[in-house]
């Protein structure tokens, strides 16, 4: 799977906001159970919301561990809220489209503006 453009991380926050998470990190860190619960659910719903009660200074840790690991991308972070995407590897069983790359087009040229108007000429 290749790196997802800020696009398409918007995109899969949105699809997020609704979710819940269905993994949680405790007091005992990144263990392997809790890999392998992430990785089940990832396999079953492509997306997933992690909540990882860690301090503050590894948060970005936990989040980049959990995607190398898991093989997934993270979408997104807010508060202790980690969100996750990984493509299911069967096409015939992927839930979730997400836009493709597109090149950006160029802004169309603006009139200029009047000096001393407020909507131009």
């Amino acid at each position: 799977m290749a790196k997802l453009t800020s696009a398409q991380r918007k995109h899969l926050r949105g699809l997020a906001h609704a979710l819940k998470p269905v993994v949680q990190i405790g007091k005992q860190g990144l263990t392997e159970a809790t890999l392998r619960q992430a990785d089940e659910a990832l396999n079953d719903h492509e997306l997933i919301k992690v909540q990882a009660n860690v301090p503050r200074e590894e948060k970005r840790e936990v989040a980049g561990r959990l995607a190398s690991e898991l093989e997934a991308e993270v979408a997104g972070h807010i508060g202790h809220v980690v969100i996750l995407y990984r493509e299911h590897p069967d096409p015939d069983e992927r839930v979730i489209e997400i836009p493709e790359r597109t090149a950006r087009t160029p802004r169309t040229a603006r009139t200029p503006r009047t000096p001393g108007t407020k909507n131009g000429p």
